[in-house]
């Protein structure tokens, strides 16, 4: 394809959709400071990506990109909340590539994981919760908790171990922390 001609099909087909883009990503991105870097971004991968064919349906093919770039943005930062996740799916923009098996299945993980965790004793669970949830340092939870920097580790270790031990019966708790788990308890048997 000849640049000129893509060119053409950009200022023509998907500068117009601007409006539509930049409502979709303000209703689904919080900072709204990052909104028009986020558009120049779509923009950016957008035209990248049609230099290897145009598209047939150009509007679900910006927004397919909107949604993948959000993603890739969350997944950079050392912390994503639970709430930007729960926003995710609420984008609700229709991707052929996401098995509907694996969606249903990570749901229900994650239903799992909240249910387990709203088990953890209550302080091990706000310990958690501010430090893998939120990300605060230990001294800040600390701090936050009215409790010294050694209480929090250890609060967090047993709601780690508890989180691992009420998992381990799914297919969850696997990894390292599964097998660490299984070979105590197997051990305790013995």
């Amino acid at each position: 394809m000849q640049k000129r001609d893509l060119d053409h099909w950009f200022v023509s087909k998907v500068l117009p959709l601007e409006p539509l883009l930049v409502r979709f990503l303000r209703r689904n991105w919080r900072d709204v400071s990052e909104i028009s870097d986020l558009r120049q971004e779509v923009y950016a991968r957008t035209y990248e990506s049609a230099v290897g064919g145009i598209p047939a349906q150009v509007k679900p093919f910006i927004f397919k990109i909107a949604r993948n770039l959000m993603i890739d943005h969350l997944r950079r930062r050392q912390v994503v909340s639970i709430d930007s996740i729960a926003d995710l799916e609420a984008l609700n923009v229709p991707t052929e590539e996401v098995d509907v098996e694996r969606q249903v299945s990570a749901r229900e993980e994650l239903r799992m994981l909240q249910q387990a965790l709203n088990n953890v004793p209550s302080r091990a669970r706000d310990v958690i919760v501010l430090r893998k949830v939120e990300g605060l340092s230990q001294r800040e939870v600390a701090e936050r908790m009215g409790i010294t920097e050694d209480t929090v580790e250890r609060q967090l270790s047993n709601g780690i171990r508890f989180l691992a031990e009420a998992l381990l019966d799914t297919d969850i708790a696997t990894g390292r922390a599964g097998i660490a788990i299984r070979a105590r308890k197997k051990a305790e048997e013995e």
